[in-house]
């Protein structure tokens, strides 16, 4: 498979997982009636990666985050050479998602123009520190990394691994929405943090550094635990 069409199918996994992600949010979660508040939203991440996982594992890997692309060259399981290609696809996914999320959630009376961007200090759900959300991500990153690379190795169950990735996922949220929106993944804080501008522009750096330095944590001990 070409680089262009594995890098394609990339953009249009990361357009779903930020559509499916960030959408929940901003459109459904302060619906009473659907009851989806923090868990809601933490399945609907989980979701988006296990359906696109099916749908396009077999053609570019299906990182959908440049944390974990970058995590996977670091773990041996993907060619340095190719993340540029990766990451502009994934940022530009993520950035057409929350377009569309704002023109829909437009629509609505009272929009307040808030797109479910990653924050701390103020800027946290629940008012979480600066390193509180740093160490935060470094650790939910690393764990993320650390659980794909053993899911997906060759002597793991077959046909799984989406599955656990996904609720590995669905976890990370439920523990992180409250102090950082839960990012593990620049793409998804870029896309957002762009539209909005203002303090979530301001903050995105520490969404791409952490779950970097998570990513490599991560990705490099399992191989290291897992070299026979």
């Amino acid at each position: 498979m070409s680089l262009t069409k594995r890098s394609l199918a990339e953009l249009i996994g990361t357009f779903w997982l930020v559509l499916g992600g960030c959408g929940s949010a901003v459109l459904a979660a302060g619906i009473p009636d659907l009851g989806l508040g923090y868990l809601g939203v933490s399945f609907a991440f989980g979701l988006t990666v296990v359906t696109m996982a099916y749908a396009i594992g077999h053609i570019s890997g299906c990182h959908l985050n440049p944390a974990v692309s970058i995590g996977l060259v670091a773990g041996g399981r993907f060619k340095a050479a190719e993340l540029p290609h990766y990451i502009v696809a994934q940022v530009i996914g993520a950035i057409l998602a929350a377009l569309l999320i704002k023109t829909i959630a437009s629509g609505a009376e009272g929009f307040a123009g808030g797109l479910a961007s990653n924050g701390f200090a103020e800027h946290s759900p629940h008012g979480y520190s600066m390193m509180a959300g740093l160490i935060t991500e470094i650790v939910m990153t690393a764990m993320f990394l650390f659980i794909i690379m053993g899911a997906t190795d060759k002597r793991a169950p077959a046909g799984l691994a989406p599955i656990a990735i996904g609720f590995t996922l669905v976890l990370i949220h439920l523990i992180s929405i409250p102090v950082t929106n839960t990012s593990v993944n620049p793409a998804r804080s870029t896309g957002p943090a762009l539209l909005e501008g203002g303090i979530a522009l301001q903050q995105l750096w520490l969404f791409w550094i952490a779950p970097i330095i998570g990513a490599v944590i991560g990705a490099v001990a399992y191989k290291t635990v897992s070299e026979e």
